[in-house]
């Protein structure tokens, strides 16, 4: 059987499926590597509600899928980004995810950590009209949530804090009254704007040298309180100039979904962990690849894991923000959740030539169980599209 897919330019591809997925195993957790997976939500498609309303999801299914990853051996990174923080998902929704991962991860021994934001303190029609008492009281309130649900905690980049700060030295006071009151050592999370725009000019300036700089300090008063990194800027190079300027003993996980192979990979003088929204589509076949990393074999590694960049640039191109969608396209051609529908109606946020692509790519990497059925449901969207097949 042969798809007939449309070009970016309107013209007609012919593509023929595969038949057969990639064969991956299960197995104990990673040793050479931590390896987190952002996991998206799976919305509920009979709720009536708006792009506006509060998110409506589809618990089960929801943490079905959190059970895939944890199946694999991946951690899950909760309520981040990838989970429509944000955009769709409000705090309320998000607390009601943490507390159901929490312990469905406990039940199953699974690995996990959960963003904490002040997402609850909402921009008005002047901005964000809350003081640093009050956006440090948010973090609080939500860092206070995570730790009683039993979950390691990753602290979010605030929007309220880019927009209320004054420079370095508010960052400075929030972040180190945090990390001394957290119970256990957490994830600091550096999301870079082409994620968020509203987060151009974190840490307090737009340079990012200068930027660097007070990530570093922040880390370098704390370092007993920092677990790890997350830096999602896109930017390779840097990601390993403040890999190596980290204190003894504090993880870099790396946010790079163009560049993961080679940061994961690492070199003579060090490596990064993983903490990809990529590895929600990837799972099975990141899991594989770590593996073969376990057993000190790098090229095999970089044989398995290279080959599915095409795929993550192709998911995560500007604007980056929108990578979700493809990211809950793919999940359900896997047969991960029956339908196409995203809180706040994001299945609209990328193009019909953008889903086409992405099947091409991930069907030629073999990420799907049931090639069939992913077929299947690509002709049925093209249908929708008004693509005869």
């Amino acid at each position: 059987m042969t798809i007939q897919l449309p070009g970016a330019g309107g013209e007609v591809r012919a593509y023929s499926p595969r038949t057969e997925p990639l064969a991956v195993t299960t197995g104990s957790p990673f040793t050479s590597r931590t390896v987190f997976s952002a996991a998206h939500v799976v919305a509920d498609p009979y709720a009536d509600v708006s792009p506006d309303s509060p998110a409506a999801v589809d618990w089960d299914a929801t943490l079905a899928f959190r059970r895939h990853l944890w199946s694999h051996g991946l951690g899950v990174a909760e309520a981040m980004d990838t989970a429509q923080r944000g955009m769709g998902l409000d705090w309320a929704g998000a607390a009601e995810l943490i507390r159901r991962s929490a312990a469905e991860a406990k039940a199953v021994g699974g690995l996990i950590a959960c963003g904490v934001g002040t997402d609850q303190l909402s921009a008005t029609e002047i901005g964000y009209p809350y003081s640093l008492d009050e956006i440090r009281a948010g973090y609080e309130e939500q860092l206070a949530l995570v730790e009683e649900a039993g979950s390691q905690a990753i602290l979010m980049a605030s929007r309220a804090l880019a927009a209320v700060a004054k420079g370095p030295e508010d960052y400075l006071e929030v972040y180190g009254h945090l990390l001394r009151q957290a119970a256990e050592p957490v994830i600091l999370h550096w999301l870079g704007p082409m994620f968020d725009p509203a987060l151009e000019g974190y840490w307090g300036s737009t340079d990012l040298d200068a930027a660097t700089h007070t990530f570093l300090e922040v880390i370098a008063a704390h370092p007993d309180k920092v677990d790890g990194i997350k830096v999602s800027l896109l930017d390779a190079q840097r990601e390993i100039d403040i890999r190596r300027r980290l204190p003894d003993g504090v993880r870099c996980y790396t946010g790079d979904d163009f560049n993961y192979p080679e940061l994961i990979a690492g070199d003579e003088q060090g490596f990064s962990h993983a903490l990809l929204g990529i590895f929600d589509p990837l799972g099975p076949l990141a899991a594989e690849a770590v593996r073969v990393l376990d057993t000190g074999n790098t090229e095999g590694f970089r044989e398995l894991l290279d080959p599915t960049v095409e795929l993550s640039r192709h998911l995560f191109q500007a604007p980056t923000r929108f990578y979700k969608t493809g990211v809950v396209f793919l999940a359900w051609l896997a047969g991960h959740q029956e339908h196409f529908t995203m809180v706040g109606g994001l299945q609209s946020a990328r193009s019909l030539p953008h889903f086409a692509r992405a099947y091409e790519l991930a069907d030629t990497l073999g990420l799907f169980p049931d090639p069939a059925l992913a077929e299947a449901r690509m002709k049925s969207l093209l249908n929708v599209y008004g693509v005869q097949q």
